[in-house]
Protein backbone atom coordinates (compact mmCIF):
# COMPACT_ATOMS: atom_id res chain seq x y z
CA UNK A 1 0.00 0.00 0.00
CA UNK A 2 1.37 3.46 -0.96
CA UNK A 3 1.95 6.02 1.73
CA UNK A 4 1.83 9.77 1.29
CA UNK A 5 5.20 11.52 1.20
CA UNK A 6 6.28 13.39 4.31
CA UNK A 7 6.23 16.66 2.34
CA UNK A 8 2.61 17.83 2.44
CA UNK A 9 3.34 21.37 1.27
CA UNK A 10 1.44 22.96 -1.58
CA UNK A 11 3.97 23.44 -4.40
CA UNK A 12 3.08 25.98 -7.08
CA UNK A 13 5.01 27.08 -10.17
CA UNK A 14 3.47 30.23 -11.64
CA UNK A 15 4.35 33.10 -13.93
CA UNK A 16 3.01 35.13 -16.84
CA UNK A 17 2.32 33.52 -20.17
CA UNK A 18 5.46 32.61 -22.19
CA UNK A 19 7.73 32.77 -19.12
CA UNK A 20 8.87 29.13 -19.42
CA UNK A 21 6.70 27.38 -16.84
CA UNK A 22 6.11 24.20 -18.84
CA UNK A 23 9.78 23.66 -19.65
CA UNK A 24 10.84 24.14 -16.03
CA UNK A 25 8.08 21.86 -14.73
CA UNK A 26 9.15 19.07 -17.09
CA UNK A 27 12.75 19.54 -15.98
CA UNK A 28 11.71 19.29 -12.33
CA UNK A 29 9.87 16.07 -13.13
CA UNK A 30 13.24 14.50 -13.98
CA UNK A 31 14.47 15.16 -10.44
CA UNK A 32 11.35 14.87 -8.27
CA UNK A 33 8.51 12.30 -8.15
CA UNK A 34 5.89 14.85 -9.18
CA UNK A 35 2.57 14.87 -10.98
CA UNK A 36 1.49 18.14 -12.57
CA UNK A 37 -1.86 19.78 -11.89
CA UNK A 38 -2.59 22.42 -14.53
CA UNK A 39 -3.65 25.84 -13.23
CA UNK A 40 -4.86 27.16 -16.56
CA UNK A 41 -8.42 28.15 -17.46
CA UNK A 42 -7.78 27.49 -21.18
CA UNK A 43 -6.00 24.11 -21.09
CA UNK A 44 -9.16 22.53 -19.68
CA UNK A 45 -10.85 22.59 -23.11
CA UNK A 46 -10.73 19.68 -25.54
CA UNK A 47 -10.00 20.51 -29.16
CA UNK A 48 -8.27 23.78 -28.29
CA UNK A 49 -4.60 22.90 -28.52
CA UNK A 50 -2.66 25.39 -30.62
CA UNK A 51 -4.01 28.66 -29.23
CA UNK A 52 -3.66 27.46 -25.64
CA UNK A 53 -0.03 26.36 -26.13
CA UNK A 54 -1.09 22.99 -24.74
CA UNK A 55 1.81 20.65 -23.93
CA UNK A 56 2.52 18.19 -26.73
CA UNK A 57 1.51 14.54 -26.54
CA UNK A 58 5.17 13.70 -25.88
CA UNK A 59 5.36 16.21 -23.03
CA UNK A 60 2.11 14.96 -21.54
CA UNK A 61 3.49 11.41 -21.63
CA UNK A 62 6.67 12.41 -19.81
CA UNK A 63 4.93 13.05 -16.48
CA UNK A 64 1.29 12.62 -15.39
CA UNK A 65 -0.77 15.76 -16.03
CA UNK A 66 -4.17 16.64 -14.58
CA UNK A 67 -6.95 19.16 -15.42
CA UNK A 68 -6.08 19.22 -19.13
CA UNK A 69 -8.72 18.35 -21.75
CA UNK A 70 -11.43 17.86 -19.14
CA UNK A 71 -14.24 19.96 -20.66
CA UNK A 72 -15.99 20.53 -23.95
CA UNK A 73 -15.70 24.16 -25.15
CA UNK A 74 -19.43 24.66 -24.47
CA UNK A 75 -18.91 24.07 -20.75
CA UNK A 76 -17.92 26.54 -18.05
CA UNK A 77 -15.39 26.16 -15.25
CA UNK A 78 -14.97 28.20 -12.08
CA UNK A 79 -12.41 28.97 -9.41
CA UNK A 80 -14.54 27.11 -6.88
CA UNK A 81 -14.63 23.99 -9.06
CA UNK A 82 -10.88 24.26 -9.60
CA UNK A 83 -10.27 24.38 -5.85
CA UNK A 84 -12.37 21.24 -5.33
CA UNK A 85 -10.66 19.41 -8.20
CA UNK A 86 -7.16 20.48 -7.16
CA UNK A 87 -7.60 19.49 -3.52
CA UNK A 88 -8.95 16.08 -4.52
CA UNK A 89 -6.09 15.52 -6.96
CA UNK A 90 -3.47 16.65 -4.46
CA UNK A 91 -4.74 14.08 -1.95
CA UNK A 92 -4.80 11.32 -4.58
CA UNK A 93 -1.27 12.13 -5.78
CA UNK A 94 0.12 12.13 -2.23
CA UNK A 95 -1.63 8.83 -1.57
CA UNK A 96 0.38 7.40 -4.48
CA UNK A 97 3.58 8.52 -2.73
CA UNK A 98 4.21 11.35 -5.19
CA UNK A 99 4.29 15.15 -5.02
CA UNK A 100 1.61 17.35 -6.63
CA UNK A 101 3.01 20.37 -8.46
CA UNK A 102 0.52 23.02 -9.55
CA UNK A 103 1.68 24.78 -12.73
CA UNK A 104 0.03 27.63 -14.56
CA UNK A 105 -0.88 31.28 -14.90
CA UNK A 106 -4.55 31.59 -13.96
CA UNK A 107 -3.89 33.61 -10.84
CA UNK A 108 -7.50 33.67 -9.67
CA UNK A 109 -7.31 29.89 -9.28
CA UNK A 110 -4.10 30.14 -7.25
CA UNK A 111 -5.53 32.85 -5.02
CA UNK A 112 -8.71 30.87 -4.46
CA UNK A 113 -6.75 27.71 -3.61
CA UNK A 114 -4.48 29.50 -1.14
CA UNK A 115 -7.04 31.79 0.51
CA UNK A 116 -10.23 29.79 0.06
CA UNK A 117 -13.34 30.92 -1.76
CA UNK A 118 -16.96 31.41 -0.82
CA UNK A 119 -19.64 29.08 -2.11
CA UNK A 120 -21.24 31.19 -4.84
CA UNK A 121 -24.50 29.63 -6.10
CA UNK A 122 -24.73 28.27 -9.63
CA UNK A 123 -27.16 29.89 -12.04
CA UNK A 124 -30.21 28.16 -13.42
CA UNK A 125 -29.90 27.38 -17.16
CA UNK A 126 -32.97 29.49 -17.96
CA UNK A 127 -31.41 32.55 -16.27
CA UNK A 128 -28.25 32.14 -18.32
CA UNK A 129 -30.24 31.71 -21.54
CA UNK A 130 -32.26 34.83 -20.76
CA UNK A 131 -29.09 36.88 -20.28
CA UNK A 132 -27.60 35.49 -23.51
CA UNK A 133 -30.69 36.61 -25.41
CA UNK A 134 -30.65 40.06 -23.81
CA UNK A 135 -26.95 40.46 -24.64
CA UNK A 136 -27.70 39.78 -28.30
CA UNK A 137 -30.52 42.32 -28.44
CA UNK A 138 -29.27 45.02 -26.02
CA UNK A 139 -25.49 44.58 -25.92
CA UNK A 140 -23.16 44.02 -22.98
CA UNK A 141 -22.74 47.74 -22.12
CA UNK A 142 -26.48 47.87 -21.35
CA UNK A 143 -26.19 44.85 -19.08
CA UNK A 144 -23.14 46.42 -17.46
CA UNK A 145 -25.26 49.50 -16.72
CA UNK A 146 -27.85 47.24 -15.10
CA UNK A 147 -25.14 45.58 -13.02
CA UNK A 148 -23.98 49.02 -11.91
CA UNK A 149 -27.44 49.60 -10.43
CA UNK A 150 -27.66 46.31 -8.51
CA UNK A 151 -23.99 45.62 -7.68
CA UNK A 152 -21.87 48.76 -8.17
CA UNK A 153 -18.87 47.23 -6.37
CA UNK A 154 -18.53 44.47 -8.96
CA UNK A 155 -19.52 46.65 -11.92
CA UNK A 156 -16.80 49.18 -11.09
CA UNK A 157 -14.18 46.44 -11.55
CA UNK A 158 -15.43 45.32 -14.96
CA UNK A 159 -15.17 46.80 -18.42
CA UNK A 160 -18.53 47.37 -20.17
CA UNK A 161 -17.76 44.57 -22.65
CA UNK A 162 -16.42 42.04 -20.12
CA UNK A 163 -19.26 39.73 -21.05
CA UNK A 164 -18.28 36.67 -19.03
CA UNK A 165 -17.99 38.50 -15.70
CA UNK A 166 -21.02 40.71 -16.27
CA UNK A 167 -23.10 37.65 -17.09
CA UNK A 168 -21.90 35.74 -14.04
CA UNK A 169 -22.59 38.65 -11.70
CA UNK A 170 -26.09 39.17 -13.10
CA UNK A 171 -26.76 35.42 -12.91
CA UNK A 172 -26.04 35.49 -9.18
CA UNK A 173 -28.17 38.59 -8.66
CA UNK A 174 -31.14 37.23 -10.60
CA UNK A 175 -30.88 33.78 -8.99
CA UNK A 176 -30.37 34.85 -5.36
CA UNK A 177 -31.24 38.53 -5.01
CA UNK A 178 -27.76 39.09 -3.59
CA UNK A 179 -24.82 40.78 -5.36
CA UNK A 180 -21.90 38.51 -6.18
CA UNK A 181 -19.62 40.90 -4.26
CA UNK A 182 -21.39 39.95 -1.03
CA UNK A 183 -20.19 36.36 -1.49
CA UNK A 184 -16.63 37.43 -2.26
CA UNK A 185 -15.87 39.89 0.53
CA UNK A 186 -14.79 37.27 3.07
CA UNK A 187 -11.66 36.29 1.13
CA UNK A 188 -11.26 39.41 -1.03
CA UNK A 189 -10.98 37.27 -4.17
CA UNK A 190 -11.52 39.43 -7.24
CA UNK A 191 -14.32 38.31 -9.57
CA UNK A 192 -12.11 39.07 -12.56
CA UNK A 193 -10.36 36.11 -14.10
CA UNK A 194 -7.07 37.49 -15.48
CA UNK A 195 -7.27 35.03 -18.38
CA UNK A 196 -10.00 37.06 -20.08
CA UNK A 197 -11.03 39.82 -17.68
CA UNK A 198 -10.28 43.50 -17.31
CA UNK A 199 -7.63 45.19 -15.20
CA UNK A 200 -7.96 44.80 -11.44
CA UNK A 201 -5.72 45.16 -8.42
CA UNK A 202 -5.96 42.05 -6.25
CA UNK A 203 -5.75 42.32 -2.50
CA UNK A 204 -2.52 41.22 -0.84
CA UNK A 205 -2.48 37.63 0.38
CA UNK A 206 -1.61 36.31 3.81
CA UNK A 207 -0.45 32.80 3.12
CA UNK A 208 0.16 29.76 5.34
CA UNK A 209 3.70 28.51 5.81
CA UNK A 210 3.04 25.25 3.95
CA UNK A 211 2.62 26.94 0.54
CA UNK A 212 5.66 27.33 -1.73
CA UNK A 213 5.03 29.58 -4.73
CA UNK A 214 7.85 29.86 -7.26
CA UNK A 215 7.22 32.67 -9.72
CA UNK A 216 8.96 33.08 -13.07
CA UNK A 217 9.07 36.82 -13.78
CA UNK A 218 11.08 38.93 -16.26
CA UNK A 219 13.22 41.83 -15.08
CA UNK A 220 12.71 43.44 -18.50
CA UNK A 221 9.23 43.10 -19.97
CA UNK A 222 10.60 43.64 -23.48
CA UNK A 223 12.08 40.14 -23.23
CA UNK A 224 8.66 38.72 -22.41
CA UNK A 225 6.96 40.78 -25.14
CA UNK A 226 9.36 39.42 -27.74
CA UNK A 227 8.63 35.85 -26.64
CA UNK A 228 4.89 36.52 -26.75
CA UNK A 229 5.13 37.97 -30.25
CA UNK A 230 7.22 35.03 -31.48
CA UNK A 231 4.93 32.47 -29.86
CA UNK A 232 1.81 33.98 -31.37
CA UNK A 233 3.40 34.03 -34.82
CA UNK A 234 4.31 30.37 -34.33
CA UNK A 235 0.73 29.57 -33.33
CA UNK A 236 -0.52 31.20 -36.52
CA UNK A 237 2.04 29.28 -38.58
CA UNK A 238 1.16 25.99 -36.90
CA UNK A 239 -2.56 26.19 -37.62
CA UNK A 240 -4.36 28.48 -35.15
CA UNK A 241 -6.63 29.85 -37.87
CA UNK A 242 -7.47 26.34 -39.05
CA UNK A 243 -8.18 25.31 -35.46
CA UNK A 244 -10.61 28.21 -35.04
CA UNK A 245 -12.25 27.38 -38.38
CA UNK A 246 -12.87 23.84 -37.12
CA UNK A 247 -14.42 25.19 -33.94
CA UNK A 248 -16.63 27.54 -35.97
CA UNK A 249 -18.14 24.55 -37.77
CA UNK A 250 -19.92 23.70 -34.53
CA UNK A 251 -23.23 25.60 -34.27
CA UNK A 252 -23.12 25.48 -30.46
CA UNK A 253 -19.92 27.55 -30.19
CA UNK A 254 -19.97 31.36 -30.14
CA UNK A 255 -18.12 34.37 -28.75
CA UNK A 256 -20.20 34.52 -25.56
CA UNK A 257 -18.59 31.29 -24.32
CA UNK A 258 -15.59 31.52 -21.95
CA UNK A 259 -13.64 29.11 -24.16
CA UNK A 260 -13.96 31.20 -27.31
CA UNK A 261 -13.16 34.40 -25.43
CA UNK A 262 -9.74 33.04 -24.48
CA UNK A 263 -6.88 35.21 -25.69
CA UNK A 264 -5.94 34.35 -29.28
CA UNK A 265 -9.15 32.52 -30.12
CA UNK A 266 -11.20 35.65 -29.61
CA UNK A 267 -9.06 37.76 -31.96
CA UNK A 268 -9.14 35.18 -34.77
CA UNK A 269 -12.86 34.53 -34.28
CA UNK A 270 -13.66 38.25 -34.45
CA UNK A 271 -11.59 38.63 -37.62
CA UNK A 272 -13.52 35.79 -39.26
CA UNK A 273 -16.82 37.31 -38.08
CA UNK A 274 -15.74 40.55 -39.76
CA UNK A 275 -15.23 38.69 -43.04
CA UNK A 276 -11.50 39.35 -43.20
CA UNK A 277 -9.49 37.27 -45.66
CA UNK A 278 -6.95 35.57 -43.42
CA UNK A 279 -5.18 34.07 -46.41
CA UNK A 280 -3.74 37.54 -47.07
CA UNK A 281 -0.35 37.99 -45.36
CA UNK A 282 -1.06 41.56 -44.25
CA UNK A 283 -4.38 40.55 -42.71
CA UNK A 284 -2.81 37.61 -40.90
CA UNK A 285 -0.07 39.90 -39.61
CA UNK A 286 -2.63 42.39 -38.29
CA UNK A 287 -4.60 39.65 -36.52
CA UNK A 288 -1.38 38.22 -35.09
CA UNK A 289 -0.49 41.64 -33.70
CA UNK A 290 -3.93 42.00 -32.10
CA UNK A 291 -3.53 38.57 -30.53
CA UNK A 292 -0.05 39.37 -29.29
CA UNK A 293 -1.25 42.70 -27.86
CA UNK A 294 -4.05 40.94 -25.97
CA UNK A 295 -1.53 38.40 -24.69
CA UNK A 296 0.75 41.20 -23.48
CA UNK A 297 -2.18 42.65 -21.54
CA UNK A 298 -2.85 39.22 -20.07
CA UNK A 299 0.80 38.96 -18.98
CA UNK A 300 0.58 42.40 -17.40
CA UNK A 301 -2.45 41.32 -15.34
CA UNK A 302 -0.73 38.09 -14.33
CA UNK A 303 2.35 39.98 -13.10
CA UNK A 304 0.12 42.39 -11.16
CA UNK A 305 -1.50 39.46 -9.38
CA UNK A 306 1.86 37.86 -8.63
CA UNK A 307 3.19 41.07 -7.11
CA UNK A 308 0.27 41.03 -4.68
CA UNK A 309 1.85 37.85 -3.24
CA UNK A 310 5.04 39.14 -1.58
CA UNK A 311 5.73 35.74 -0.07
CA UNK A 312 6.44 34.23 -3.48
CA UNK A 313 9.97 33.12 -4.49
CA UNK A 314 10.91 34.96 -7.68
CA UNK A 315 13.15 33.54 -10.40
CA UNK A 316 14.19 36.07 -13.05
CA UNK A 317 13.27 34.10 -16.15
CA UNK A 318 15.04 36.50 -18.54
CA UNK A 319 18.41 36.67 -16.79
CA UNK A 320 18.67 33.28 -15.11
CA UNK A 321 19.99 30.31 -17.08
CA UNK A 322 17.65 27.33 -17.40
CA UNK A 323 20.02 25.27 -15.24
CA UNK A 324 20.19 27.93 -12.53
CA UNK A 325 16.41 28.30 -12.59
CA UNK A 326 16.09 24.54 -12.21
CA UNK A 327 18.48 24.47 -9.25
CA UNK A 328 16.72 27.38 -7.53
CA UNK A 329 13.32 25.78 -7.97
CA UNK A 330 14.61 22.42 -6.84
CA UNK A 331 16.11 23.92 -3.69
CA UNK A 332 12.76 25.46 -2.79
CA UNK A 333 10.73 22.34 -3.54
CA UNK A 334 12.83 19.72 -1.83
CA UNK A 335 11.75 18.94 1.75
Amino acid sequence: MSTAPADARTLILAGPTASGKTALALQLAQALPIEIISVDSALIYRGMDIGTAKPSAQELATVPHHLIDILDPTESYSAARFVNDARRLMAEIRARGRLPLLVGGTMLYIKALVEGIDDIPSAAPDVRAQLDQRALSEGWPALHAELMRVDPLTAARLAPNDSQRIQRALEVWLSTGRPISSYQRRHAVSPVDPEVGSESQPAATVVPDDVVLISLEPTDRRWLHERIHLRFEQMMAHGLIEEVLRLRQRPDLHLNLPSIRCVGYRQVWEALDAGLDLSQPEVRAAVAERGAAATRQLAKRQITWLRSMPWRHVIACDTTSPQDAFEQALARMRP
